[in-house]
């Protein structure tokens, strides 16, 4: 019996639906100007209800295109991002190409200035930063002929001396170690009253600047006066470029003058270097 009333319910429902939709329907196709108040009830009913569901349905339209076009401009900012990192990339090896060229050119200027020496070239491979100052690694070893003790170049001057070789790479002490035992070289100021001796025995860290000392009280030295190597102390081979003078001053105790010297080699940025070996019959 309960089951009867639901099913009488149902098909009371169904024909309900029916003539509801029949009633749209020709509302639709009719063509009369008047309509009846079934119709009039039926299209406020629908539109209504096409009102409450189209706003919702708008707002989801809306949302699936703000969601879209937000894909298209994260996509779009992951592209520009890419090739922005590719233009940095590309900048960066420029500069670094640019820089290696820069260094070449003065080795090769360096070159012409010292012919009377055979030269070994080679490329900086290591530079530990605990001693940046200390000591470089090449790619030049006994193979190519290097030895200990050779006068190792850079930029336009002196930078330091082999004190390590393997067949294939070589380390280099460099003058501005703090090892004062180890960064001496006996040099010369090319004045215009002659050639004054002393040792160049230290650097400066703060000012970038080498010292040269136990030079004669009197001797006559001006700022800007070239400081060569002098070939007396038996290891570096003389007329090698050091730097040039920048400040002249006495010891503590007044006994001689110290002087300061701006390196001519490159310092900090060293890439490529000239060793320097003495030819064979060399009156040095």
């Amino acid at each position: 019996m309960n089951q009867f009333f639901n099913n009488k319910k149902l098909i009371v429902l169904l024909i309900s639906v029916i003539t509801f939709i029949s009633l749209i329907a020709y509302s639709l196709t009719n063509g009369r100007e008047k309509t009846s108040v079934p119709q009039q009830v039926g299209n406020d009913v629908t539109g209504s209800i096409a009102r409450i569901f189209s706003k919702p349905a708008e707002v989801v339209a809306n949302f699936v295109d703000s969601v879209d076009n937000l894909m298209n401009t994260y996509e779009e900012n992951q592209a520009l991002k890419s090739k922005i990192d590719t233009v940095y990339e590309l900048q960066v090896k420029v500069y670094d190409l640019e820089k290696d060229n820069e260094r070449m050119k003065e080795e090769l200027a360096l070159k012409s200035t010292i012919s009377e020496y055979e030269q070994i070239n080679a490329s900086v491979v290591s530079r530990n930063p605990d001693s940046w100052l200390n000591q470089i690694v090449i790619d030049k070893g006994s193979e190519d002929g290097v030895a200990i003790d050779m006068s190792v170049m850079a930029g336009n001057g002196l930078i330091g001396r082999v004190s390590e070789v393997n067949p294939t790479s070589s380390k280099v002490l460099l003058l501005t170690t703090s090892n004062d035992a180890a960064n001496r070289v006996s040099a010369e100021i090319q004045t215009e009253s002659g050639s004054v001796h002393g040792i160049v025995n230290g650097y400066d860290e703060k000012s970038k600047m080498l010292a040269m000392s136990q030079i004669p009280p009197d001797a006559e030295i001006k700022v800007g006066d070239k400081v060569i190597t002098s070939g007396l102390g038996g290891v570096s081979p003389s007329t090698l470029l050091i730097g040039t003078v920048e400040k002249i001053g006495m010891d503590n105790y007044g006994l001689f003058k110290e002087v300061t010297i701006k390196p001519a080699g490159e310092i900090y940025d060293i890439r490529f270097v000239t060793v320097i070996k003495r030819l064979s019959g060399s009156g040095e």
